[in-house]
């Protein structure tokens, strides 16, 4: 396994996913009531910031996972399913970096 190549791909992975939190938290500032936008559109803002608020919640989990695997890239532990204890394969850690889990396990 080549570990350089892995943790640039976790550290470009970490990069992507702290610009994606930004651009999440700025979705999901409240809107004002005093704002003149029609009912059906202040209903659809109201429903784009809780798309917004999931998809931070999801992107903060992943950047703690992806913080996780980085600061184990260089144990012996580093690439092994946290379930089964088998090696995730190198092309799912490329992939999905974050991945705690084999696909056998994590489905």
């Amino acid at each position: 396994m080549d570990l350089k190549e892995v943790e640039k791909t976790i550290l470009n992975e970490i990069s992507n996913t702290e610009r994606s939190i930004t651009e999440f938290k700025e979705n999901t500032k409240p809107i004002a009531p005093d704002v003149a936008i029609g009912r059906v559109s202040r209903m659809d803002a109201i429903n784009n910031k809780s798309v917004a608020e999931a998809g931070l919640r999801l992107a903060e989990i992943k950047l703690k996972n992806l913080n996780r695997v980085l600061s184990q890239i260089a144990s012996k532990d580093f690439g092994l399913c946290l379930k089964c204890h088998h090696p995730i394969p190198l092309g799912r850690i490329l992939i999905r970096p974050q991945s705690l889990l084999c696909v056998k396990c994590a489905e």
